[in-house]
C-alpha cells in the first residue's frame, strides 16, 4: 500500500527518520526479521523513536494547557462523558434489579401474604399456632394463608382480594340497605356479595360452630331458637329484659382477631379471618363519572354477615359466664338471644332487682358494652311479661290482639287482594305475611300450620299470584274494567308486628321452625327470596 508524501511526512514526525528507515528496511526484506538480536545502533534508533513520541504528546499536552479555556470545556466534557456513561449504567442496573424484585414479588405473592393494608399487616409474619389450644376446642390446624386458602379451596389471590383492607376503593364486597326497626327508624343492612358471603359460610361451618357456647346464648346456636330462649321464664314474679346499644358496631376488627388468637390461630391466619368478618362504614362518593368507596370508621362485624352472631356468641361467652353466676347468686334464670339478655326470677328473689342491675350494668361496661336505657323493661305480675316477642305469663303463648288482626288480614286479602294492605313495617307484605306465620308456628305448631296453609293457598289464587308478582318485579298490574265495587272494603292494617327482635333488628319471627334460626323470606330482600 502506497502512502501519500503528507501521510508519509506523518510517521517521520512521529518517531524519527532512522527509524522509519530502519521499518522500511525491515518490512522491504532489507533486515530480516530471522536474523538475530538487532546491533546496538538499532536499539538506538528505536528508543530515540520512543522518546520523539513521547515529547510530542508532551508538546501537544503544553499546547493544550496554554489555552485555559480549552482545557476547561475539554475537563468538563471528560466528566460529562463519565457521568453520562455511569447514568446510564446506573439506570440499566436499577431497571434490572426492578425487573428481578417485581419477578421475585410476583412469585412471593403466589405463595404468600405479606400485606393486607394499611393497620392490618403488623403481624402477618407470624405463622405459628397454638396446636395445644387448637386440638383442645377441636378446630383444624393452618400455619398459614397457603394451608387457609388450600382447605378453603380458593387461590392465594382470592384470599387476598376478599380480606384486603382497603381505604379508598371502586368497588365494595356489600350490598348495603335499610330495614326498619321495631322501636322506630331504620337499621342499615350489610349483606355481602356471593364470594364473600361463601368465604364466612366457611368460616361459620368450619370453625365457629365448632366451639361450644355458653349455655345461656340461644340467638343463632344450632338447635335453639327464640323458643328455648322465653322458656325459663315462665311463670315468673319478675321478667327483665336488658338490650345492647349498637351490639355488632360496638365489636371491632381488633377484638375479632383477638378472639381468633385466642381460640390458638396464627396471628397470619386470625388476621385474615378477621378481616373477613369485618368491614367499616363507608361513604359513596362519584368523581369524574366513576364511583368511588371511603371509609368513614373502624372496621367492625357487620350486621347482615352469617358469621357475626356466632362470634358475639363467643365473644360474650365470658359475658354470659358473669352474668350466670350474678343470676345464680341472686336466685334468678338467665338468657340471652344476641344483644337480648333476660332474667327472671320467682317470690323473694324479686326484691333483689335493683342489686342485681347495679351489678349487671358493671359488667356490660366492663365487657365493652353499653345498655340502651330506652330498652331497659323491667316487668312484674299483672303486666304482659313478653321475652323475644313470646308471652310468658303462665305459658308459652302470642299477643291476641296481633293474632287477631293477622287473621282478619287474611279475610281482608281473600276479599279483596293485597293492593293497599301492610302488615308490620316491612315494604313487602308478602314477606311481612310469611314472617309472621312463622313465628305463629313456632311458638303455637298447630295454629302456625294452619296459618300457613290458608296464606299458601291464598297465594296460588290467579289473582293474588300476578298480585305478588308486580309486588316482587315491580311491574304495574293491567288496569281491571271496574274496580269500584270492592273500592269501599279495602282496608289497611298497619298494627306492628309482635315479634322479637334479634342482634340484626330482623324480626325473630320470620325464623322458621327447624330450631336453627335460619332467617325466612322476612328478613331477606326480594332479589334473595327470588
Amino acid at each position: 500500500m502506497s502512502l501519500t508524501r503528507q501521510q508519509l511526512y506523518d510517521q517521520i514526525r512521529a518517531s524519527s527518520k532512522e527509524e522509519y528507515i530502519l521499518e522500511e528496511m525491515t518490512r522491504l526484506g532489507f533486515w530480516p526479521k530471522s536474523v538475530g538480536q538487532p546491533t546496538p545502533a538499532v536499539t538506538l534508533i528505536r528508543k530515540e523513536g520512543e522518546l520523539r513520541r513521547s515529547l510530542n504528546e508532551l508538546i501537544a499536552e503544553k499546547q493544550r494547557y496554554r489555552n485555559k479555556r480549552a482545557m476547561l470545556e475539554d475537563m468538563r466534557k471528560a466528566r460529562m462523558a463519565k457521568a453520562k456513561q455511569k447514568r446510564a449504567e446506573t439506570k440499566k442496573r436499577r431497571e434490572e434489579e426492578r425487573v428481578k424484585r417485581a419477578a421475585e414479588w410476583a412469585a412471593e405473592k403466589n405463595l404468600h401474604i405479606v400485606y393486607l393494608g394499611e393497620g392490618v399487616s403488623a403481624g402477618l409474619n407470624k405463622v405459628n399456632p397454638d396446636t395445644a389450644q387448637l386440638e383442645k376446642f377441636g378446630l383444624p390446624v393452618w400455619a398459614d394463608a397457603i394451608a387457609l386458602a388450600n382447605a378453603m379451596g380458593i387461590t392465594i389471590g382470592k384470599l387476598r382480594y376478599l380480606s384486603f383492607n382497603r381505604k379508598v376503593g371502586h368497588h365494595t364486597h356489600y350490598q348495603r340497605f335499610q330495614i326498619p326497626k321495631k322501636s322506630g327508624g331504620t337499621r342499615v343492612i350489610s349483606a355481602p356479595m356471593p364470594q364473600l358471603k361463601a368465604a364466612q359460610h366457611w368460616i361459620l361451618e368450619n370453625i365457629l360452630y365448632k366451639i361450644k357456647n355458653n349455655e345461656a346464648a340461644h340467638g343463632f346456636v344450632p338447635g335453639k331458637s327464640i323458643v328455648t330462649n322465653a322458656a325459663p321464664h315462665i311463670g315468673q314474679d319478675i321478667v327483665i329484659n336488658i338490650d345492647l346499644r349498637d351490639f355488632f358496631p360496638s365489636i371491632e376488627y381488633k377484638r375479632v382477631k383477638g378472639l381468633f388468637c385466642k381460640l390458638g390461630y396464627a396471628e397470619q391466619v386470625a388476621t385474615i379471618l378477621a378481616l373477613i368478618c369485618t368491614e367499616p362504614e363507608v361513604d359513596e362518593l362519584l368523581l369524574d363519572g366513576r364511583k368511588y368507596y371511603v371509609t368513614k370508621t373502624a372496621r367492625h362485624l357487620p350486621q347482615g354477615a352469617p358469621t357475626s352472631p356466632a362470634i358475639t356468641n363467643l365473644i360474650c361467652y365470658k359475658l354470659d359466664r358473669r352474668f350466670a353466676g350474678l343470676a345464680t347468686k341472686y336466685g334468678y334464670a338467665y338468657t340471652r338471644y344476641a344483644d337480648d339478655m333476660t332474667f327472671s326470677a320467682k317470690g323473694p328473689a324479686a326484691g333483689k332487682a335493683g342489686q342485681l342491675l347495679r351489678a349487671v350494668k358493671m359488667f356490660v361496661k366492663e365487657e365493652g358494652f353499653t345498655i340502651h336505657p330506652d330498652k331497659l323493661k323491667i316487668m312484674r305480675r299483672g303486666d304482659r311479661r313478653e321475652v323475644t316477642g313470646i308471652v310468658v305469663n303462665e305459658k308459652l303463648s302470642l299477643d291476641r290482639t296481633t293474632l287477631r288482626k293477622f287473621r282478619a288480614l287474611l279475610h281482608q286479602v281473600g276479599q279483596t287482594g293485597l293492593a293497599n294492605k301492610t302488615w308490620g313495617k316491612g315494604k313487602n307484605i308478602i314477606s311481612s305475611m310469611e314472617g309472621y306465620a312463622n313465628f305463629v308456628y313456632m311458638v303455637k305448631p298447630e295454629l302456625g300450620a294452619k296459618l300457613k296453609a290458608t296464606l299458601a293457598a291464598l297465594l296460588q289464587r290467579a289473582d293474588i299470584k300476578a298480585e305478588a308478582r308486580s309486588i316482587w318485579t315491580g311491574e304495574a298490574l293491567p288496569q281491571k274494567e271496574s274496580n269500584t265495587a270492592i273500592s269501599g272494603n279495602t282496608e289497611t292494617i298497619t298494627t306492628p308486628v309482635s315479634t322479637a327482635t334479634n342482634g340484626n333488628g330482623a324480626a325473630s319471627a320470620a325464623r322458621g321452625n327447624t330450631g336453627t334460626d335460619k332467617p325466612a323470606a322476612a328478613d331477606k330482600p326480594w332479589w334473595d327470596v327470588l
